[in-house]
């Protein structure tokens, strides 16, 4: 836990509380906000979730997405990097001509760095769309008894083989922003276990077989957070009740058709909110002080 973190958010979080609690006369804080910079793909940037940021268009990044909700429940100063169809490759050169790398947002001078990556380096959505059958059993074929012919998961083995891809991207960020604590968003609750066909066009054992594959993906994540000293922040459960099967106004994650405006199998509005409440909860946690040492963190009003 990074002290100058600790005493950023209490600073930005103390300062707005009190000036909502009542009227201050006196010359405001010079106190700098925490700097928050967010990395990641499209998890992250919420393509078609209005209103679009006009800074990258190419990004299809919104303004509503998680980072900003995280932002703003911390007080925070946020450097919103995240990029529709990022991969790790994309951290460390420009995905689009314009577009800067990545890791180019991050100093020393960072507070806060949240990353959502993996889901296309592994081709894990990807091959939830090779999932799809609009008809029932057995007209079509099963995505879970393709990758699994011969005895061996192949998506499941890709993750396997890319975590220390993964592990080389935390200790990079580590380098470039020596001061930050690091939280790794993971991907969330996309299917209920069986699934929901016809209204979801994936059988059963292909809707269990995506989900399971998405939980691999988290695991993966987690695991390697851990090990590189960075934090993970769970999605699945809070998206419990929220996923593609659940009824329009209910969801967190869009389905293949979108009922609100998000792109398909992304987070919408109410999604990213609620990872970004989740994210900045962990913040708070990872930043609070030890029991006997201080005070917990306000809530940025």
């Amino acid at each position: 836990m990074k002290t100058t973190l600790r005493i950023a958010l209490a600073t930005a979080l103390s300062t707005a509380a009190l000036s909502t609690a009542a009227p201050v006369t006196a010359a405001p804080t010079a106190a700098e906000p925490p700097q928050y910079v967010a990395l990641g793909d499209s998890y992250a940037a919420a393509p078609l979730v209005p209103p679009p940021d006009p800074a990258d268009p190419m990004c299809l990044r919104s303004l509503a997405g998680y980072p900003r909700v995280a932002a703003e429940e911390l007080g925070a100063r946020l450097t919103d990097v995240t990029c529709s169809a990022a991969d790790t490759d994309d951290l460390s050169t420009s995905q689009f001509p314009g577009t800067a790398p990545q890791y180019d947002a991050l100093t020393p001078a960072t507070d806060i760095v949240s990353v959502t990556i993996g889901g296309n380096d592994t081709d894990v959505f990807s091959e939830a769309l090779d999932c799809v059958n609009t008809l029932p059993e057995p007209h079509g074929t099963s995505c879970a008894e393709e990758n699994t012919a011969g005895g061996t998961d192949e998506v499941r083995a890709r993750i396997d083989a890319w975590a220390p891809v993964f592990g080389t991207a935390l200790d990079e960020i580590a380098r470039r922003a020596p001061n930050a604590e690091v939280f790794v968003v993971g991907y969330g609750n996309y299917l209920r276990t069986d699934g929901c066909h016809p209204a979801q066009p994936f059988w059963k054992q292909d809707a269990n077989y995506i989900q399971g594959v998405v939980n691999h993906l988290g695991a993966v994540l987690r695991r390697t957070a851990e090990a590189h000293g960075a934090t993970f922040v769970d999605t699945y459960t809070l998206g419990i009740g929220h996923d593609i099967c659940a009824a329009p106004a209910d969801r967190y994650i869009e389905g293949l058709t979108s009922a609100r405006q998000a792109a398909p199998l992304h987070p919408n509005a109410a999604g990213a909110r609620a990872i970004g409440e989740a994210l900045a909860a962990a913040v708070r946690a990872t930043s609070a002080p030890s029991p006997g040492t201080g005070t917990a963190l306000p809530k940025a009003s």
